[in-house]
């Protein structure tokens, strides 16, 4: 029976909304922050290293292989890192809400750097990100702590996820993501192994490290990939835009984190400017495993 695209891409939002509800489970039983990142690298890495190995599909090489391990290091390392300390400091509801600042970051990008037109709906929605995070600042909530240092390591998480689309531009139209995230992600592993301070772990700690690289990283990618090849990108990224929702929902039911109303209103304003550049927003459009 074949699965209703739409289906395919709600599965991959959940999936996405997994990620800091495993981070946080995983680091409630001992790991680090840092170290959950770097066994995502690890274990997603490998993973996507066998799907392209199975497919027989070309690594990038050269000045391509350069650059995707550049790529890895700000991608995987940085991203993976500071999203995961966001989830410490702030809370798994809120790292997922500032995540969605990636589209506006994009837009300023691609304006300053690539001189593409800051036209009235990207004013609009970068106006609304920031009044968006001003209100999730003075809102707070029930478990969530809105602190500098949550805000700043959500924010550096959504610049670093920004970053995809001027990889993803140039590389993803040319090889296939699986190869791209085979290298990249080994590399973001390095990257992140001098900072990583490891510990014993318990086997349930193994299994949130498992759950996030298998589900919320491999998974996600090929449900949301194959449900973009019959479905129109801009309606796949409004279903995607779930994740966010089913994050904080399941924060709020297992670690009894609920953002206030006002706060609540702010996460709204982030979703509605990242549905609203949704077009302008191409790296889930391609089927970008693993960057949530």
């Amino acid at each position: 029976m074949r699965v209703p695209a739409p289906a395919l891409i709600l599965c991959a939002a959940v999936l996405w909304g997994l990620l800091g509800i495993l981070g946080k489970s995983a680091q409630a039983a001992g790991v680090g922050p840092l170290e959950v990142a770097f066994w995502r690298a690890v274990l997603g890495g490998a993973l996507f290293a066998l799907h392209a190995a199975v497919t027989r599909a070309a690594l990038p090489r050269g000045r391509d292989l350069w650059i995707t391990a550049g790529f890895g290091v700000l991608g995987v390392s940085v991203f993976y890192g500071t999203y995961q300390l966001a989830v410490r400091a702030g809370g798994a509801s809120l790292a997922s809400v500032l995540l969605y600042t990636a589209p506006a970051f994009v837009a300023l990008m691609g304006w300053a750097f690539l001189r593409e037109r800051l036209g009235l709906r990207e004013v609009v929605a970068v106006v609304g990100t920031l009044l968006g995070i001003a209100l999730i600042s003075l809102g707070g909530g029930q478990g969530v702590q809105v602190t500098p240092a949550a805000l700043a390591f959500g924010l550096c998480a959504g610049f670093t996820y920004s970053l995809y689309y001027l990889y993803g531009k140039a590389f993803f139209g040319r090889y296939a993501p699986a190869a791209l995230y085979a290298v990249a992600l080994p590399v973001g592993a390095l990257g992140l192994l001098p900072l990583t301070d490891f510990a014993p772990k318990p086997p349930g700690a193994w299994l949130s490290l498992g759950a996030i690289a298998l589900f919320s990283t491999y998974l996600a990618y090929l449900a949301y990939s194959a449900g973009l090849r019959r479905l129109e990108a801009t309606r796949a990224s409004v279903i995607a835009s779930l994740e966010p929702v089913v994050a904080a929902l399941l924060a709020a039911l297992l670690f009894a984190e609920r953002l206030s109303p006002l706060a609540l209103g702010g996460a709204a304003l982030v979703v509605g400017a990242a549905l609203l550049l949704s077009g302008a927003w191409p790296v889930r459009r391609r089927g970008a495993a693993g960057v949530s």
